[in-house]
């Protein structure tokens, strides 16, 4: 089985976690798109659900799904986010925002009840860090706020190159709301929670990609099926 078909497989377990008449919040990324389009399958059919996409992407799939959407300001309050992750720790402590995305995926995650991850198997690590973690950064000033961060990261353990984000073809990479990412090399974080808190200190900080203590489960798909994960 493919790492494709194994987050189709996530996809589709998550799917049994929605339920008609539901208000949800829809991820970003190649996970996250399976379980779009599962759940354009499951509208055409007759499912009744409202959705709030956590960007431009998610918006123009579902719109082309004919799923219907809303707004957090028309709907501040959502039963259900189901999204994926770039990594996650028994805690289900999350690294997300591979997409940049991130900001946008943490307002819906928060709005909600419930965040169910949806992950292949190689996305579970015992610490995180392995991936590079996104920050969200106002323009303004990133000079600045990027000697900061280095600054606070070290001395929580956390060390490594800082680079700004660019686009495939190597242009400036933008986040849909116009900020700027970085990506933090650290190779470990030995306490995203700590982390998370000090970065989101630092004023030209827009957000991380450091999601602690927000997921309520997660399914993981591997050669033996799809998994359920809860926080230890």
């Amino acid at each position: 089985m493919t790492p494709d078909e194994q987050k189709r497989m996530a996809a589709a377990r998550a799917l049994e976690y929605v339920e008609d008449g539901m208000k949800l919040g829809l991820g970003t990324g190649s996970t996250a798109a399976h379980f779009v389009d599962l759940l354009g399958e499951r509208v055409a059919a007759g499912l009744n659900v409202l959705c709030v996409p956590t960007s431009e992407a998610t918006h123009a799939q579902a719109t082309g799904l004919n799923i219907p959407l809303t707004t957090l300001d028309e709907t501040p309050a959502l039963d259900l986010t189901i999204d994926g992750a770039d990594e996650l720790d028994a805690a289900l402590n999350l690294v997300k925002g591979g997409g940049g995305a991130l900001l946008r995926e943490k307002i819906v995650a928060t709005a909600s009840s419930r965040m169910v991850v949806i992950a292949d198997g190689s996305k579970v690590v015992e610490t995180l860090g392995a991936f590079d973690l996104p920050v969200e950064v106002v323009p303004f000033g990133a000079g600045a706020t990027v000697n900061q961060m280095r600054e606070i990261a070290a001395g929580l353990g956390c060390n490594g190159e800082i680079n700004r984000r660019k686009t495939a073809d190597g242009k400036p990479f933008f986040t849909d709301g116009g900020h700027y990412i970085y990506d933090c090399a650290f190779g470990v974080i030995p306490d995203p929670v700590a982390l998370a808190a000090a970065l989101n200190m630092i004023a030209g900080v827009v957000e991380t990609g450091l999601f602690c203590g927000i997921a309520t489960l997660a399914v993981i798909a591997g050669p033996d099926g799809a998994k359920i994960m809860e926080p230890a």
